[in-house]
Order: C-alpha cells, then structure tokens, then sequence
C-alpha cells in the first residue's frame, strides 16, 4: 500500500463530481487533493478523460510544483494549485473548472454581486474577479502566475480566503477550495448556481444592483 493512496483515492472521487454535476465537459477542470503532513497533493493527470481516470492515474506533487510520483503529466494548471497551497496553510483541496455561467463572469471581468440570500448564505460579499494578467506575465510562466494572481486580488481586497473560498480570474475560469475535498466541489457547484442565478437576475431586472445599492445607502 502506498503512502499516497488515500489522497490518490479522495482525488478520484473528487474529480468524477465534476462531470456528474455538470461542471465540466470532455477534460476540461481538475480537482487537488493535499496532504500537508507529506506537503504534496494529488491532482488529476492531464489529457486524461474523465471516464478513463482511476485513483492509480492521479498525480502527486509537492507544493513547488515538481512530480514525486505517478507516471502521468499532471494537470496544465498544477503551478497554480501549488502557489496556494503553498501560500494558503489551511485548504486542503482545490477545484477548477471551466463551467458555463461562472466562466461568463470571468471573461466578462465581472464581481458576482449579492442580489439575494442565496448568495448571502454563502458568501456575505460579491464573489471576486481577479483583474486580467498583464501581457508580460501572459508570456512567462502563466499557471503560476494565475497563483499569484488570485493571492493578489485577496490581499488587495483584505478578503480572507478561509471565509471566500472561490474566486473569478478575469479572462479565464473560476477557482474554489475547501478543508476537504467535498467542500472544495460543493463550493464549485454552488459557484455555478450563483452565477447563473445572478446573470438571470440581470435579465429580468437590469437594474437589479443599482436598486440594490441604494436600497442599502438607504439603511
């Protein structure tokens, strides 16, 4: 028995959520799976399809971002997961996926405002959109940059990552993350919903946020 295959195992389950709760289509996302007493974690392999994947497939990297084991090329988006691993001490799983409404968000370069307590039970902010990266970083190394990208819009916006834990990067997809893997994905599906929910809000009523903010300068 190896000393990865818990979190080779967790990985798997994690990552064949996606496809079951609509969240992905053919390889796009991936889910992480860390443990911290080992300072590595298991990611899905790239390339791979979902229905191809086993526990035995997920890769395992240290939080530079270098394989230690499986024979596998491990996701395109690891440098990211590992920048905040690294940097973030208490999440314990990560999930990117490309899902529609949320992805809409991203690319639109667009907050997730607060229109109802749906949302609030969830997040008592607007969910974040990280600003687009700079050509210069575009050029270098992207995943890892996309890392610090996140840590940047979090710092910059005094957001405490173990409260809000999923974020937009502008032009590109959302991210989440939990203590565990089920709340990693939880959070991934609840994203999607609220985007969807907050792009048919805007349809229905366009003015929805500005009825919003003076409703609350009234207070």
């Amino acid at each position: 028995m190896s000393k990865y295959d818990r979190i080779k195992e967790e990985c798997y389950r994690a990552n064949m959520q996606l496809p079951q709760l609509g969240l992905v289509l053919f390889t796009f996302g991936n889910v992480s799976i860390a443990d911290r007493s080992q300072q590595v974690f298991a990611i899905k392999p790239s390339g791979v399809a979902y229905d191809a994947l086993s526990p035995d497939k997920m890769v395992i990297v240290d939080f530079d971002g270098n394989t230690v084991n499986g024979a596998l090329r491990p996701s395109s988006d690891t440098l990211t997961h590992a920048v905040l691993y690294k940097h973030w001490e208490k999440i314990g799983a990560i999930v990117h996926t490309h899902s529609t409404y949320a992805t809409s968000w991203a690319q639109a370069q667009r907050d997730i405002p607060i229109f109802g307590t749906t949302h609030a039970d969830h997040n008592t902010v607007d969910i974040p959109c990280a600003p687009p990266m700079a050509d210069d970083k575009i050029q270098g190394n992207y995943e890892h940059e996309t890392g610090y990208q996140i840590l940047d819009c979090f710092a910059e916006r005094k957001l405490n990552y173990e409260e809000v834990e999923m974020v937009l990067v502008g032009n590109h997809a959302p991210f989440t993350w939990g203590t565990t893997g089920v709340k990693a994905v939880y959070n991934a599906a609840v994203l999607e919903e609220l985007a969807k929910m907050a792009w048919l809000t805007k349809q229905i009523n366009p003015d929805a946020l500005i009825e919003r903010s003076f409703g609350e300068k009234a207070l």
